[in-house]
């Protein structure tokens, strides 16, 4: 069985990532060992502990950071995370002074809204409706 152990977002400032991972999305820091100049640095969901890991990866490939970047001038989310009310957590967000690219709307049978995470990344929160 295959199953989805680890996955990244790539940032630019690890500790920056950190810092708004865990302090403004709520996530929780999972794993810490230092690699020379960059560690690797996970963080998890806090009511999956045990689940998938989101590695907030270095940028220190030169073609990922303009890949990055062509996403970002696009428009397109690097990723989307899943949350039961896409609402209440732009409200909270907003008011922790996260900024967002698109507010709440509803597309289909989803509702999403995508924020800036500061570190080179547009991400949407997705809820399922």
């Amino acid at each position: 069985m295959i199953r989805i152990h680890v996955t990244s977002v790539m940032v630019d400032d690890q500790e920056k990532a950190l810092q708004f991972y865990t302090g403004k999305l709520g996530f929780i820091k999972k794993t810490e060992i230092p690699m020379g100049e960059h560690r690797w640095l996970t963080v998890v969901g806090p009511n999956e502990q045990n689940g998938v890991e989101l590695l907030l990866e270095p940028m220190a490939f030169g073609p990922a950071r303009v890949y990055q970047q062509a996403l970002k001038d696009a428009g397109i989310p690097l990723t989307s995370f899943m949350v039961d009310n896409v609402q209440q957590e732009f409200e909270r967000l907003t008011a922790a002074g996260v900024q967002f690219t698109m507010t709440p709307k509803v597309m289909g049978p989803v509702m999403i809204a995508v924020l800036d995470d500061t570190c080179g990344n547009n991400i949407q929160l997705t809820q399922m409706l």
